[in-house]
């Protein structure tokens, strides 16, 4: 069963001075990190965050929480900030790093289909060693949806395989033979894995922030592995007088044994396991009652995942648009911007032109 952890207070941190440290949150698509990063960011109280994702969109951060908003990184109101990670992750760290204002800790999420390898090699193998200490990698699984032949997804296992905690989410929605069914087939996969349960991403943050779960013996050879090949790309590429700024063999999205996972945190590049990520963008507004029967009745049972902002005929609001496997929701607001229609869709080998006839269709 579960270790159960009692704490005297647990909301408070408290973080050593010591490096840097950084925790990275993966999961399958739609397993909650989102929800996650969200209930850190509204609980970390003194503590001050840097949030570093793929993209802002997929943060909905309350309105009472942003303060300011550059082009890569948005402050918040109570001193954390998020930070995109649009020119590669190690520079997205130094940008973190070298703020007048310092930082106590880093959060990174990752995509639904990135293999987190690549990125805990970053930390453990390249100069940023020295400036920051890897405390955990955390897991999220969709306890509702989760299985191990579900996704037919390498990303996915090697998510539980590298898990310092993992995080059996919605477990409101799944029963519990299939939660314990869960926990059993994840210590196939890590035998002494640490697991957590929650609903809607809660989770006492002392049990999975500071907690120096991660152990870098553990990826030395893995390191080591990565350094030689960077250092022979080097080698191949000055013998050709390819120019290159030292700080390109840092990125190490090019482990030899993952060939697909070239910069896998810019979210157009989705091609681990056959993903690919469509958007569709009008300014015409959808029928209602068009898109509900799309979903319904049209929507390829290949899409693991879709987000976006929804337009309707018959209404003066925005429409906050997520859907996760079987579910969808969707959250009224006011426009903030003109009215449009902005949605993006993931999942494995989908037919973009096919999609976005479907959706041209729902267009009143």
């Amino acid at each position: 069963m579960t270790d159960t952890v009692t704490l005297s207070n647990p909301t408070t941190l408290n973080i050593p001075k010591r490096g840097m440290p950084v925790t990275i949150i993966t999961g399958f698509l739609g397993s909650g990190k989102t929800t996650l990063l969200n209930h850190i960011l509204s609980n970390s109280q003194d503590v001050k965050i840097a949030i570093l994702v793929n993209e802002f969109g997929d943060i909905n951060i309350d309105s009472q929480l942003l303060v300011s908003m550059d082009e890569d990184m948005m402050e918040l109101s109570n001193g954390c900030i998020c930070c995109t990670i649009n020119d590669g992750l190690v520079d997205a760290v130094y940008r973190v790093l070298e703020r007048d204002e310092p930082v106590d800790y880093m959060v990174i999420e990752t995509t639904g289909v990135a293999d987190p390898l690549p990125i805990i090699i970053t930390f453990l193998g390249t100069e940023l060693r020295d400036m920051t200490r890897l405390d955990s990698i955390i897991t999220v699984v969709d306890s509702e949806t989760f299985t191990p032949d579900h996704f037919d997804s390498e990303a996915a296992l090697k998510q539980i395989a590298y898990a310092d905690i993992t995080i059996l989410n919605k477990t409101d929605l799944a029963n519990p033979d299939q939660i314990q069914y869960l926990e059993d087939y994840i210590r196939t996969v890590k035998k002494n894995a640490r697991i957590l349960h929650s609903q809607h991403g809660q989770v006492s943050l002392p049990l999975i922030l500071d907690v120096e779960y991660n152990n870098p013996e553990a990826y030395a050879n893995l390191v080591q592995e990565e350094i030689e090949q960077s250092q022979h790309d080097h080698h191949h590429h000055d013998e050709h007088n390819h120019n290159h700024d030292e700080h390109d063999h840092h990125h190490h999205d090019e482990h030899d044994h993952h060939p697909h996972e070239h910069h896998h945190h810019h979210s157009a590049h989705l091609d681990n396991d056959g993903f690919v990520s469509i958007s569709f963008e009008s300014d015409r507004p959808f029928d209602v009652q068009k898109f509900e029967s799309f979903l319904q009745e049209q929507l390829p049972q290949e899409v693991f995942r879709a987000k976006g902002i929804l337009w309707f005929a018959d209404s003066d609001l925005c429409h906050i648009f997520q859907l996760s496997g079987p579910r969808f929701d969707m959250q009224a607001e006011q426009w903030r911007t003109l009215p449009n229609n902005q949605l993006v869709f993931i999942g494995r080998n989908l037919n973009a032109e096919n999609l976005r006839q479907k959706l041209k269709h729902c267009l009143a």
